[in-house]
C-alpha cells in the first residue's frame, strides 16, 4: 500500500475555496486538507493578536502587528490554495459549499474588525470622560483652597476642557463640558459668591482671561459673565478698604476706574471719596484730631492718583483731593493742641511750627505761635505746660532780661501771658567758668556795665523762663518766676560750661 493517498486531480474550485477558508484566521482549509499542524499555527497566530488586542484601548493594536497578521493570512491563503489544489476535502465533499463555506467565514475577521472598532471607540469614550472626571476633580479640589493655590490646577482642567471641545468635538465627554464650564465658573470665583470682594478679584480678573483659552462661541454668555462681578468686587473692596483707611483701597478704584469707566459701580467711585473726606473733616473736631488730620492727608495723595477722566469725574476727584489737603493743613492746629493737652511737647512744637508756617491767614495762627512757644519752655520745664497758653499780653509788673553772655539768646516765656524775643550777644562778656559761679557772692550782670536787655510787662502769677542760646554747643536754662505787685524783677541770662540764668 502507498505511505498517502494519491494525489488527486487538480482542481482550481477547491483550491480557491481552501485559501478563502485559511482566511478567515482559523485555519479552516487546513482543517479539510488534514494539516493538522498548519491549522494549529493559524489558531497560534490569531490567539497572539487577541491577546495583545483584548481588551481594546484608544490606541488600538500595532500597525507593524496588523500588518504581519495580515501578511500571515495571505501566506495561508496563497499555501491552503497549492494544498487543495490536488488534495481532496475531508469535508464537505461538494467543492462548491466548501466555496460558499469560506465566503462566509470571511465575515468572521471582517466582523471581529468592525466590533473591534466599535469597543476601540468606547474605549476612547471612557477615556476621553475619564480625562473630564480627572478636570473636574481638579476644579474641585481648587476650589478648597485658596486661589493663588489652585491657580495652576484651573488652568490644567481648563486646558482639559478645551482639548475635549475642539479636538473631541463629537465625543459624550465634550458633549458635557458647557455645564462643566459653568461649574469652573462658580467654582473659580467663590469668594463673590461669600461676599469676600477684595479675594474675589484676581479670580474675575482671571476667569476673564478664559476667552484666551476657549472661544467666545463655546463660552456664550459665560465670556462676559465675569465683567459685572469684578466691577462690584472692585468698588466693594475699595470702598471697604476707604471706610478702614487701609493704605491699598486706591488701587480697587483706579482699576474700576479704568477698566469699566462707564459702569454704574464706577459711578459711585467719587461719592465715596467725598464722603470720606466730609467724614475725615468732621473727624479733626473729634477726640483724635491728629489721626483725622494723618487720614486727611493721605486721602489728598491717594485721591491725586485716581485717574477719572474715563469715568468723567477727574475734576470732581480733583477737588475732593484739594478739600482733604486744605482741611489737613487747617486742622492741624486742633492737633497740636491735643498733643499739648496731652504731654507730647515735642510734637506739638513741631506741629504748631508746621501750621503757622502752612497757614499764614487762619484764624487760629496767632494762639499757635503762643502754644508752640509754650510747648518750648515746657520741654525743658513740664510745669509750664499745664495749662494751654492764651493770646492774653501784658501786665502790671515790670521785668527785665539782661544778657551777660557773648551768645545771641532767645528768651522764651509762658505763664499768665506767652511770649518771646531774642537779646544780641554781649560784646565784652566771657563764658564764667564753673568753679566761679560755685563762689559765694557770685553774682552776673553786675552794675556799671551795660548789657543787651529789655522789659516786658507780665501780670502776677508764676511764669515760667528758658533763655535759649542760638549757639548750637550751648545748653538753654530755666527759671521759675512767682511774680508779685510792687516789686520789679530782673532776669540775667549768663553761660558757663553750661549754660544758666539768675
Amino acid at each position: 500500500m502507498p505511505s498517502s493517498p494519491p494525489p488527486a486531480p487538480p482542481d482550481r474550485l477547491r483550491s480557491v475555496a481552501v485559501g478563502l477558508l485559511n482566511l478567515s484566521g482559523l485555519g479552516l482549509g487546513y482543517a479539510l486538507t488534514r494539516r493538522w499542524l498548519l491549522m494549529a499555527v493559524c489558531w497560534v497566530a490569531t490567539v497572539v493578536l487577541l491577546l495583545v488586542a483584548l481588551p481594546a484601548d484608544p490606541d488600538g493594536v500595532s500597525g507593524v502587528l496588523v500588518t504581519l497578521y495580515v501578511v500571515f493570512l495571505v501566506l495561508a491563503a496563497v499555501h491552503g490554495a497549492l494544498v487543495g489544489l490536488r488534495t481532496r476535502l475531508a469535508w464537505p465533499s461538494p467543492t462548491p459549499v466548501a466555496v460558499v463555506l469560506g465566503l462566509v467565514l470571511l465575515a468572521v475577521p471582517a466582523g471581529g474588525v468592525v466590533l473591534y472598532d466599535n469597543a476601540r471607540d468606547e474605549a476612547t469614550q471612557q477615556m476621553l470622560l475619564d480625562r473630564l472626571d480627572k478636570a473636574d476633580q481638579l476644579v474641585a479640589e481648587s476650589g478648597q483652597s485658596s486661589f493663588s493655590l489652585g491657580e495652576s490646577h484651573y488652568r490644567q482642567a481648563l486646558s482639559v476642557y478645551d482639548d475635549l471641545s475642539s479636538a473631541h468635538s463629537g465625543s459624550r465627554a465634550a458633549a458635557k463640558v458647557p455645564d462643566r464650564l459653568k461649574t469652573f465658573y462658580t467654582t473659580v470665583a467663590g469668594a463673590y459668591a461669600q461676599k469676600n470682594y477684595c479675594n474675589a478679584i484676581p479670580e474675575l480678573k482671571y476667569l476673564r482671561t478664559v476667552p484666551g483659552t476657549i472661544g467666545k462661541k463655546q463660552l456664550g454668555s459665560l465670556a462676559t459673565w465675569p465683567d459685572d462681578r469684578l466691577a462690584t468686587s472692585l468698588y466693594e473692596c475699595g470702598s471697604t478698604g476707604l471706610a478702614a483707611q487701609r493704605a491699598d483701597w486706591s488701587t480697587s478704584f483706579t482699576d474700576l476706574l479704568a477698566t469699566f469707566p462707564e459702569s454704574s459701580q464706577a459711578g459711585q467711585v467719587e461719592p465715596a471719596v467725598k464722603s470720606a473726606v466730609t467724614k475725615g473733616v468732621q473727624g479733626v473736631s473729634g477726640s483724635q484730631p491728629c489721626t483725622a488730620v494723618e487720614e486727611l492727608q493721605s486721602l489728598s495723595t491717594q485721591i491725586d492718583g485716581l485717574q477719572g477722566g474715563e469715568a468723567g469725574v477727574a475734576d470732581a476727584l480733583s477737588a475732593d483731593a484739594q478739600r482733604a489737603d486744605s482741611q489737613a493743613s487747617a486742622g492741624a492746629y486742633q492737633c497740636g493742641v491735643f498733643q499739648y493737652k496731652d504731654g507730647d511737647f515735642d510734637s506739638a512744637l513741631t506741629t504748631m511750627n508746621d501750621f503757622v508756617k502752612n497757614n499764614t491767614h487762619d484764624k487760629n495762627r496767632t494762639r499757635a505761635k503762643k502754644i508752640a512757644i509754650a510747648a518750648e519752655v515746657a520741654q525743658t520745664v513740664p510745669a509750664a505746660g499745664k495749662k494751654l497758653p492764651t493770646t492774653a499780653s501784658g501786665g502790671s509788673i515790670s521785668v527785665t532780661v539782661m544778657n551777660d553772655s557773648p551768645d545771641d539768646i532767645t528768651v522764651l516765656y509762658t505763664g499768665p501771658v506767652t511770649g518771646s524775643f531774642t537779646l544780641k550777644g554781649c560784646g565784652s562778656c566771657t563764658s564764667y567758668s564753673l568753679t566761679t559761679t560755685l563762689l559765694k557772692g557770685f553774682k552776673p550782670c553786675s552794675s556799671g556795665k551795660s548789657y543787651p536787655q529789655k522789659t516786658i510787662s507780665l501780670p502776677t502769677g508764676t511764669t515760667y523762663f528758658v533763655h535759649r542760646p542760638d549757639s548750637s554747643t550751648a545748653t538753654p536754662a530755666s527759671d521759675t518766676a512767682k511774680l508779685r505787685s510792687g516789686y520789679i524783677y530782673t532776669e540775667c541770662a549768663y553761660s558757663t560750661g553750661g549754660f544758666g540764668v539768675s
